[in-house]
């Protein structure tokens, strides 16, 4: 009996889960600690949709098996949503599935289209799903960059020349988890353009679609023109109506592609809860107040956090959407790697962050900001973190000492 699992040897350990253990620690022994490394809103749902998950779940006939690629109404939600948001038409039988969160999903869909040995063309940093959903389906991961530039365009063209097997899938995300770079639509239009030409899938992953800033709406794949006839794209509830733990997303466009992960997920789950499926439908065809006003307030948060942490003595860049910043580390400090700076941050300043490593090799040098602390505990975040940087002999500049 071999206890030399294949999967499990293509799975190295989650190095983000060491800053988790120690943040459980530290809060079990009463320290308090400000949690700004994982990105689990802090903001409740809708009071109109928590009272139709509980209208629903109030009936004897909802608590059976639902459907696997999610009730009708849910998908016929999800095209109207791509229909008055982006102007797209989506067919609701042929063009969506429901997915039980985004990660859910991807998995789903790379066990579905890929096999042992196929090359898949994901970012570098990125969320771990968009790499290792691939490779636990047995696939191998060639890096690409993730700033939308001339650079990028470049390393897709060597992947393709230089590559055996030629890759078949690219993975982007945009608004970019863990960098916060978007892009706009030209980008999209050349990327389909690209795929077309190549005869590569794309998988776009846009869960933070409705956290923008400064104006400026990101855009969805589906809006360039035959792009159903190369990507999907997967969407989520969990930051747009702050339902993470609800588990709830969409997968849109390509039917192929559509009915491969259908076909696969109809042989592993029933689909999630009816009456959360129901309530979904209640925060995507109810009122939409509340998305601007999350938005608003990350934006206010993003604005803050910026402020006083440069205050602190610490430079971030100014995300331009997400609920992430992406940040450097300190100059003097950038000698410690990501991943002991985040354990000494945590262990000093009682800040807990995600270290840039845990999104792969090219995150070494940053970290994770998640902005779902509330503006008085960022403040005391920085607080915090100028007197850790004191200690390590960092000086502040004189405009920052305030």
């Amino acid at each position: 009996m071999s206890d030399e699992f294949y999967r499990m040897k293509r799975l190295p350990p989650y190095v983000i889960a060491e800053v988790n253990a120690m943040r459980a620690a530290a809060r079990a022994g009463g320290e308090d600690i400000i949690d700004l490394g994982m990105g689990n809103p802090d903001l409740p749902p809708p009071p109109h949709v928590i009272a139709k998950l509980v209208e629903v779940a109030q009936k004897p006939d909802a608590h059976g098996y639902s459907a696997s690629k999610g009730i009708p109404g849910l998908r016929r939600a999800q095209a109207n949503y791509y229909g008055r948001r982006f102007g797209v038409d989506v067919d609701p039988e042929t063009e969506v599935v429901v997915t039980m969160g985004s990660k859910e999903g991807l998995a789903s869909l790379a066990t579905a289209i890929t096999a042992p040995g196929d090359v898949i063309l994901a970012p570098n940093p990125s969320y771990p799903i968009h790499t290792f959903g691939f490779i636990i389906a047995g696939a191998t991961i060639r890096a690409v960059p993730t700033t939308p530039d001339e650079h990028y365009f470049e390393s897709l063209e060597r992947a393709m020349n230089f590559t055996v097997p030629r890759p078949s899938i690219l993975v982007v995300n945009y608004p970019s988890n863990p960098t916060a770079e978007a892009v706009d639509l030209a980008f999209y239009e050349r990327l389909v353009a690209w795929a077309r030409e190549n005869k590569v899938w794309i998988i776009s992953d846009l869960a933070y679609s409705e956290l923008y800033y400064d104006g400026n709406p990101t855009p969805s794949i589906m809006q360039v023109k035959g792009a159903k006839d190369v990507a999907i794209e997967f969407t989520s509830l969990s930051k747009t109506y702050s339902m993470a733990g609800w588990r709830i997303g969409f997968a849109v466009g390509n039917k192929t592609l559509i009915a491969a992960m259908t076909r696969v997920k109809s042989y592993l789950d029933y689909g999630a809860f009816t009456p959360i499926q129901a309530a979904a439908c209640a925060a995507l065809n109810g009122p939409q107040d509340i998305v601007e006003q999350n938005r608003k307030l990350y934006h206010k948060r993003r604005d803050v956090m910026v402020e006083s942490f440069a205050r602190a003595g610490w430079e971030i860049p100014s995300p331009r959407a997400s609920m992430f910043a992406w940040a450097p580390l300190p100059p003097a400090l950038a000698h410690l790697g990501s991943l002991e700076f985040s354990k000494q941050l945590l262990t000093h300043a009682k800040v807990a962050v995600a270290p840039g490593v845990g999104y792969g090799e090219n995150g070494e040098g940053f970290v994770r900001i998640a902005m779902v602390e509330n503006e008085q505990r960022l403040r005391q975040a920085a607080r915090n973190v100028k007197k850790y940087l004191a200690s390590m002999g960092v000086n502040v500049p004189a405009r920052n000492a305030g």
